[in-house]
């Protein structure tokens, strides 16, 4: 009996609201800042995603939809980050080492999603 596949589009876009809502919270509530705050976010994000797949679907994901849901999750991100990144522009350029914390920010999320997202193995 096969499962139907699941909508990996609908799960990408509630982990990009989550990326806003945890932020939030972490930043404002929590009072983190910083690499610290980023990593904490991304982190709840990336193992709630997880559980959530695993909650709704009853299984790990199977690697082409991890590559797909984390793919997505990614471009999803990406552009909401290169807006952000125009915005700096706009106020004045980053320099290097700006920009380069600005995307270790960024690839924390997908990085973390990837980890978590453990793909089903043989026999489990």
């Amino acid at each position: 009996m096969s499962t139907p596949s699941p909508r990996l589009g609908h799960y990408a876009l509630g982990a990009i609201a989550a990326c806003f809502l945890v932020n939030l919270l972490v930043r404002s509530v929590l009072k983190v800042g910083g690499p610290l705050a980023t990593l904490l976010a991304a982190s709840v994000v990336a193992f709630g995603l997880a559980g959530v797949f695993r909650w709704r679907t009853g299984r790990r994901p199977y690697p082409v939809e991890r590559r797909a849901l984390v793919g997505l999750y990614a471009l999803g991100l990406g552009l909401l980050y290169a807006g952000l990144l125009a915005l700096m522009y706009l106020k004045e350029e980053p320099g290097l080492p700006g920009q380069l914390l600005f995307a270790a920010h960024y690839l924390a999320y997908p990085l973390l999603a990837w980890i978590a997202l453990v793909p089903e193995r043989d026999g489990e």
